[in-house]
């Protein structure tokens, strides 16, 4: 299971929990990359004023500080819907909706959407140290090349001595001419001639 099941998987424990119906709830699988989110603008058209949002947390809404508070304003100011963010019962807009409870809201609304933002950041950087240290070690990343095909090196001796084309040799060895000549350079390289 991805860590990306085992999150929706939380999420959705929490909203059964609150005893949501089945048809009021809105998941969307695809990564925070993009954000392409069929199921939250399906919610958005649902949703109407005085409705009540529940999210697990605030980086559900948007994928940067900017997002998230954009989505905010527009849940909250333009739609006029109430919004609970499970993971932090601070952020709870039914409550205080006087000015202190507003101004609370805003400048907490604020701190986590900048700590999800900076969260966001750490893991990519880790992700790409991760990546960038394991590459020093050797470690390959991808599928592992297809054997060279029986005929490869009579295909590549003729190419190289002029005698076919690349394409030719290609389609002899039943791959790309752009894999051929990648696989030829590598081919050259280690040294097998």
């Amino acid at each position: 299971m991805s860590a990306r099941d085992q999150n929706e998987d939380r999420q959705l424990v929490a909203l059964h929990g609150l005893k949501i119906p089945e048809r009021n709830i809105f998941v969307d699988k695809q990564s925070g990359k993009d954000f392409e989110r069929p199921q939250y603008k399906k919610l958005m058209r649902r949703m109407k004023k005085d409705d009540l949002l529940y999210i697990k947390s605030i980086d559900r809404l948007g994928r940067n500080y900017g997002e998230i508070l954009e989505q905010w304003r527009v849940l909250t100011k333009e739609k006029g819907i109430d919004i609970v963010v499970l993971d932090m019962p601070l952020l709870d807009t039914r409550r205080g909706k006087d000015l202190m409870g507003t101004f609370l809201s805003d400048i907490v609304l604020q701190v986590l959407s900048f700590v999800a933002e900076n969260e966001r950041t750490n893991i990519r950087q880790r992700q790409a140290e991760g990546i960038a240290a394991a590459k020093l070690r050797g470690v390959r990343f991808g599928r592992p090349p297809r054997p060279l095909p029986e005929n490869f090196h009579s295909a590549y001796q003729r190419w190289r001595s002029k005698a076919i084309t690349g394409t030719a040799a290609a389609r002899e060895c039943g791959m790309p001419l752009s894999t051929f000549r990648y696989r030829a350079a590598v081919y050259e390289n280690a040294g097998s001639l």
